[in-house]
């Protein structure tokens, strides 16, 4: 149960993440909407991972959190900013992935 509260915690903090990215985009109104969007998902995204890290390790647990995180603040980037995708990029967001499932692999 754990380990889905800390992939929910993850994609939380890619949603805040993006929050951020769509204030560089707005004024006004909209764009405090925006920063409101940031505070809940980061608040939701910080509070799951403390309760997620009462039964995992911390040191994986926060790299499992930060590493789904990166991940997709750098999909959302590619896939909705079009911030560029060129090989090295792909190449190491792979190995990020793949550090990932090693992590949950080898955690007690």
């Amino acid at each position: 149960m754990n380990w889905i509260l800390l992939v929910i915690a993850g994609l939380f903090e890619i949603a805040f993440a993006f929050c951020l990215g769509k204030t560089k985009d707005t004024t006004g109104a909209e764009m405090y909407w925006w920063y409101v969007g940031f505070l809940i998902c980061a608040t939701t995204s910080f509070l799951l991972l403390i309760y997620s890290i009462r039964s995992l390790p911390i040191g994986t647990a926060y790299a499992v959190w930060t590493g789904i995180g990166a991940v997709g603040t750098v999909l959302i980037g590619i896939l909705i900013f079009k911030e560029p995708a060129n090989f090295w990029r792909i190449f190491f967001i792979s190995t990020l992935i793949i550090s990932i499932v090693g992590l949950k692999a080898v955690a007690k």
